[in-house]
């Protein structure tokens, strides 16, 4: 028995020899380490941007992505220099929720995204932000304007713009200029949307405004069961807290049922949809405005280049916050790049480019200069209240600045 034991594995011994002259590959010792995969090379980072770019509001959302993008271009050459390579990542939103966590979930799983742009809707964001905040991934949003954006102290969350808890007061003060003594508010029942109404409603009766009706309606054709009370409490302003593509509906059908008095929402009229869908009738009784903490590119000294540049490149004028997401998008780069160098000019982890962008000081961008607080905000935001004048959208951009008011957000 032990002979036969010995013969065999004599036999074995000769096979393996016969099979390694003829170059077949050894099988690895059992107890060896595994081999690291080999380094490639690959320094790429990605940018983020998530906006609708589907939808009712894609004009506003693809322009934000194109803002982003012509920041990467034109900005991103030190980057480059360093070994980078430099991508964007769009995402569509579509302006909903539910698509915006989704992308959320999608975005955080990709290790060489540092840094994201968005969003349009407030709505939209502050659930999206949940995963970001959970990664600890910066997110830099050039039109978000809810305050829970902020103040829930998240310390990858950050904004270039106003907040609504003072948008609503600026608006409610103008009304008071404009000798408003009653409003009928309606909202759009989002997170955006009725907050502004609310913070509207609460300025306009320390205003001594009577509030003769406040509604919530997601209701985007037909205004009847809004427009008959309307009609019979002949208030001075209809007030809409929402987006340009409900307002505009909503507004018509006032006018064609002979409601003559002033017309005002907040940012969220930004858009030259408003009037392309509205017509003309919006200009007439006393007329349209609208506050918004994006006034149009053109009223800021820093962006006559980028408003040429974006024309030659996209083959139109920037919507608003198109500006203010090329800004976000240079903060972005430079707190990635300062992280980089501070990590010895190696990929700089997540955490490093959110605290870089926090001990960022008077960033000079296109728009403003720029300081966070310690929740996120802007430690000076501009407001605006825009005077539509004309039925053209081509003509969007010259539309009237009422007012530029430079505040400070409520403290921490």
């Amino acid at each position: 028995m032990q002979k036969r034991l010995f013969s065999l594995l004599a036999a074995l011994m000769v096979a393996s020899m016969l099979l390694a002259a003829c170059g077949a590959p050894a099988a690895p010792a059992t107890d060896a380490p595994a081999a690291e995969a080999p380094a490639t090379g690959d320094k790429t980072i990605k940018i983020a941007t998530q906006s609708p770019l589907s939808g009712d509001a894609s004009v506003i959302g693809v322009d934000i992505k194109r803002g982003a993008e012509l920041a990467l271009e034109q900005l991103g050459g030190n980057l480059t220099g360093m070994g980078f390579k430099l991508e964007i990542a769009p995402f569509d939103d579509q302006a909903n929720p539910d698509a915006g966590v989704a992308n959320a979930k999608n975005i955080v799983a990709d290790p060489a995204i540092l840094c994201v742009v968005g969003h349009y809707n407030s709505g939209v964001q502050i659930p999206s932000s949940e995963e970001y905040h959970n990664a600890g991934l910066a997110n830099v949003s050039p039109a978000n304007t809810n305050p829970k954006v902020t103040t829930r102290g998240y310390g990858e969350v950050n904004r270039l713009v106003g907040r609504d808890d003072v948008q609503g007061v600026v608006g409610a003060d103008f009304a008071k200029e404009k000798a408003v003594k009653s409003v009928f508010i309606v909202h759009d029942k989002t997170a955006y949307g009725q907050g502004i109404a609310e913070f509207f409603k609460q300025q306009a009766e320390k205003n001594g405004m009577e509030v003769l009706g406040f509604e919530g309606t997601e209701e985007k054709a037909n205004f009847d069961a809004l427009l008959t009370p309307l009609i019979s409490a002949n208030p001075d302003m209809l007030y809409f807290g929402g987006l340009y593509p409900q307002a505009s509906v909503l507004f018509k059908q006032a006018r064609e049922k002979g409601f003559m008095g002033l017309l005002m929402g907040p940012d969220g009229m930004d858009s030259s949809d408003l009037v392309g869908i509205g017509g003309a009738s919006l200009l007439d009784g006393s007329g349209l405005y609208y506050s918004t903490v994006s006034g149009p590119a053109s009223v800021y000294a820093g962006t006559a280049k980028f408003v040429e540049d974006f024309k030659a490149k996209f083959g139109s004028d920037p919507q608003p916050f198109a500006a203010q997401a090329y800004d976000s998008a240079a903060i972005c780069l430079a707190a990635i790049e300062q992280a980089a160098k501070d990590n010895g000019n190696n990929t700089p982890t997540r955490e490093a480019v959110a605290k870089a962008i926090r001990a960022l000081k008077d960033f000079p961008g296109i728009t403003g200069t720029y300081t966070f607080n310690s929740i996120g905000d802007v430690t000076l935001a501009k407001y605006f209240i825009i005077q539509v004048k004309s039925a053209d959208p081509a003509k969007w951009s010259e539309n009237a600045v009422v007012q530029t008011l430079d505040i400070a957000p409520p403290a921490p």
